[in-house]
């Protein structure tokens, strides 16, 4: 496990992105804030003015002083206040506009990273660690929003950069044109850093994603590591994938470490470079003292920003690095095919197989040429040993999973023409270990049929034995069910499971019936249930249960992906085929007329 959630490796979904293409989907979340930025924009460009008036002043007053002249030091004084002020008020303006938008873009791809998530297939699931999903939602769209906030910094960066040179070059054209020669360089040692930022930004929320990966799985399987002493382990393993995320964060930060004081010692020459050729020019008088001192209090404020927005770049690969990872999520391809999405009417539940193939991997093939005819109304029992097909059926009928061969048709028509979201609806499903959301047995019940009310949940609820099972919770149906359903026994979770369907009133029902071991009393409960699911509607129930088979209309024994025998429990067991091997090894024991003293 340990070497699992090690891999820095990219996911199979994940795609390369140009820079190009990246700024162009950024831009789309960008547009949709429009107004924000063009607010911003206008505060910018006001600070950007103001930041450049501040040497402009300085560079005034020192001409004063060079011709003998009354320097009125409270007027400038007055000025800077007033500029100080101002720029303050302007920037926390910015700030909060910025921050606003950059907290909707942040909104709205994290909605749209999870709406992809839900829209993901089962077998993505599968294939991928939820964890790892989970960490592109959060912290990545919350990486991705830091940098956005830093876009405000690097636009006011570049108004006070054009409106530098602007100033620059009315002082001393010549200086200017030593300085433009000089900038690029800059800009050039910065983009060095590009392709490794990008790489090293990736390993570090691969990293985290492990990390993340790691504890939801070590909370969801906390009691079986208590029940076998694997805390310990636990911790190990997760201490193991927690270096490794800070070696590679460690090894980011030194990567960023390097960009601002290499950019600064080249600023740092250049501004040398430019002291000199100054005071040669100040010297032979082709400049004034006050135009030189302008000119190189004005360069210490454009190389402020030119290295801030160089070393901006490096970070700004970072953001693009999450907005790749997200967008790939995002843009993962479903692996169930749709030919059309009509809304099915009112399904009567007719279902078939024609020549189906499907397989999990071209190593793991399950069913070939499977072939079953399942009538409206009629509920069929799938029995077989683990690895037969059983539950693959169930999946394809759900859609959950795409078969590569073959047909299957409801009510005559292509599983593959309906609307997948309009389909489910009339399918009530029932998996092995039922899932229970935090909450009460009320809002779980609720779950498949929001607008249903109280008094109808309790007259379904009330259907079964008389409602008995509900006396059995500590506060019927608002007892609070814990995290999962922990709070209820299997037996329970399975009851408050087939209610939630039966408010649902499916037209086709599937049942992946748990194997736990269940009390007689809850036993009889869940057949009541089953009795009132199974009247009048197409189901498969995976049966591991005498009584559910016996419920069945028809049993149909897999084994390979194949069908071997089928018919009613009296018929099989007179084949004394594959099933009475089967009802001898697992069913026999559950029945009334079992008598072990016999053997």
């Amino acid at each position: 496990m340990a070497s699992f959630f090690g891999n820095l490796n990219a996911e199979a979904y994940d795609r390369q992105y140009t820079d190009r293409d990246l700024v162009k989907r950024i831009g789309t979340y960008l547009s949709r804030e429009k107004w924000l930025f063009l607010g911003v924009t206008v505060v910018i460009t006001i600070i950007a003015i103001a930041q450049a008036t501040i040497p402009i002043l300085a560079g005034q007053a020192v001409e004063l002083i060079e011709t003998d002249q009354a320097v009125p030091v409270e007027t400038f004084l007055l000025y800077f206040l007033g500029l100080g002020i101002g720029i303050w008020c302007l920037n926390y303006i910015k700030t909060i506009l910025f921050a606003r938008a950059a907290a909707n873009i942040v909104l709205n791809m994290r909605s749209d990273a999870f709406e992809a998530a839900l829209e993901r297939d089962m077998s993505f699931y599968d294939s991928f660690s939820s964890g790892r999903i989970i960490s592109r939602i959060t912290s990545d769209t919350q990486e991705f929003g830091n940098v956005l906030r830093l876009i405000g910094d690097i636009l006011n960066q570049v108004a006070v950069i054009f409106i530098l040179l602007f100033v620059l070059s009315r002082i001393s054209f010549s200086l200017t044109t030593v300085l433009l020669v000089v900038s690029p360089i800059i800009f050039l040692m910065a983009l060095g850093w590009r392709r490794a930022a990008r790489r090293m930004t990736g390993d570090g929320f691969r990293a985290i994603g492990n990390v993340n990966a790691s504890i939801q799985e070590a909370v969801t399987g906390i009691s079986v590591a208590k029940n076998f002493r694997q805390e310990a382990s636990l911790y190990t393993e997760f201490n193991a994938i927690n270096q490794s995320s800070y070696v590679v964060n460690l090894k980011r930060g030194a990567l960023f470490a390097t960009v601002f004081p290499a950019l600064s010692t080249m600023s740092a020459v250049t501004f040398g470079a430019l002291i000199w050729f100054g005071g040669l020019a100040a010297g032979a008088g082709t400049i004034t003292a006050g135009a030189w001192f302008l000119f190189l209090s004005t360069v210490d404020r454009f190389f402020f920003p030119m290295i801030q927005l160089s070393a901006f770049w490096s970070q700004l690969q970072g953001g693009l690095s999450a907005a790749e990872r997200i967008f790939a999520l995002i843009d993962a391809e479903p692996t169930v095919k749709q030919i059309a999405d009509n809304k099915p009417p009112t399904l009567k539940g007719h279902i078939e197989f024609d020549a189906v193939d499907f397989r999990y991997t071209e190593q793991e093939r399950i069913l070939e040429q499977f072939s079953l005819d399942i009538k409206p109304g009629e509920s069929i029992a799938l029995v077989g040993h683990t690895g037969a097909g059983k539950s693959s059926l169930a999946k394809l009928i759900s859609r959950f999973y795409e078969f590569q061969g073959g047909e299957i048709r409801i009510d005559d028509a292509n599983i593959r023409s309906f609307d997948l979201e309009a389909y489910r609806q009339q399918l009530g499903i029932v998996s092995q270990v039922p899932f229970l959301f935090s909450g009460t047995v009320a809002d779980n019940i609720r779950y498949g049929a929001p607008d249903i009310n109280r008094t109808d949940i309790v007259n379904v609820a009330n259907q079964i034995g008389n409602g008995e099972w509900l006396e059995t919770l500590p506060n019927g149906l608002d007892s609070d069910v814990g995290e999962r359903g922990g709070r209820l026994s299997m037996g329970q979770r399975q009851l408050v499971a087939l209610t939630r369907v039966l408010v649902q009133n499916p037209a086709i029902f599937i049942l992946d019936e748990a194997t736990a071991s269940i009390d007689p009393f809850t036993e009889t409960q869940i057949q009541d249930a089953l009795d009132l699911v199974l009247a009048g509607r197409t189901s498969i129930l995976i049966a591991h249960r005498l009584s559910t088979v016996r419920s069945a209309d028809r049993i149909i024994v897999l084994s390979d992906g194949a069908i071997i025998e089928q018919g009613s429990h009296a018929q099989l067991i007179a084949q004394d085929g594959h099933y009475a091997e089967l009802y001898n090894t697992y069913f026999r024991h559950q029945s009334l007329d079992y008598k072990p003293w016999e053997e």
